[in-house]
């Protein structure tokens, strides 16, 4: 039987809380390892940052995780920040295995029935060369609308800890999203961002028609799974699960958030 301390952890990065749909799903498919999340809450929201600065700020933060928790795998559980610096995180620390998360294009275009298709996401992403090129290799044939909203990850945080959201102010971010073109109707809209399968239920409500919102979460974590193994008789470590927010200072919402998930703050 593999002893716990045998079984590094797994890290998962994300700008904020958003990352928890994730970790909800990796947890289901790998209960016998341990988690630390990590919120780079100080740097939160990432889709209004420079390019060259935010990327600098990731390799800086991974150079301190890596040596400081010396994890399995880790699972970037952001779109805006995996498009922008997956590459250079492979670069710079090659003996570590990033799984990412990018805008589900591919699955959508291969699901989508009237052929329009519209990604929600943050600004960073919406304006990724990475977006466009997995659109060239996968969505040729569709009409695919990329819908880059300032505000909607600050409105999932507020609403994730519990917080009343206007339907207005809600409706007035996804309505970009909804396409009515020669008699057809966009039928998928393409959750990039980790933060809004939170507010699933909610778009579902406020929608002008019936969509497929589609969400990577699972994806992800079947992903995470086939690149660490299961190793027989391996048990689920006591010394990790636990939760970093790079301010230091998380509020007492979100650490009631992190408890509600396991997490230790």
């Amino acid at each position: 039987m593999a002893a716990t301390n045998d079984l590094k952890p797994v890290l998962m990065f994300d700008s904020g809380i958003g990352g928890l749909t994730v970790l909800r799903e990796a947890r289901v498919l790998m209960p016998e390892r341990g988690f630390i999340y990590v919120a780079d809450d100080a740097g939160f929201p990432y889709g209004g940052w420079e390019e060259e600065a935010l990327t600098a700020r990731i390799l800086s933060q991974f150079e301190r995780l890596l040596n400081d928790y010396q994890p399995e795998i880790s699972i970037i559980a952001c779109n805006t920040a995996f498009t922008l610096a997956g590459a250079a995180l492979r670069e710079r620390f090659p003996e570590m295995t990033f799984v990412g998360t990018v805008p589900a294009i591919k699955p959508a275009a291969e699901r989508t029935r009237s052929g329009l298709v519209s990604v929600l996401a943050t600004p960073g992403t919406v304006k990724r060369a990475y977006t466009r090129d997995l659109i060239q290799s996968f969505a040729t044939q569709c009409h695919v609308r990329l819908v880059g909203s300032e505000n909607l990850a600050r409105m999932a945080e507020a609403y994730i800890r519990g917080e009343t959201l206007s339907d207005d102010a809600v409706l007035a971010e996804i309505m970009p999203c909804f396409v009515e073109k020669d008699g057809r109707k966009t039928d998928i809209v393409v959750l990039a961002c980790t933060h809004y399968p939170f507010m699933a239920n909610l778009f579902r409500r406020l929608a002008p028609w019936p969509v497929d919102w589609l969400d990577p979460a699972e994806a992800i974590a079947r992903q995470a799974r086939r690149k660490v193994p299961l190793l027989e008789g391996a048990q689920h470590p006591g010394e990790f699960d636990f939760a970093v927010f790079t301010s230091g200072n998380p509020d007492f919402a979100t650490q009631r958030l992190m408890q509600g998930f396991g997490l230790r703050v």
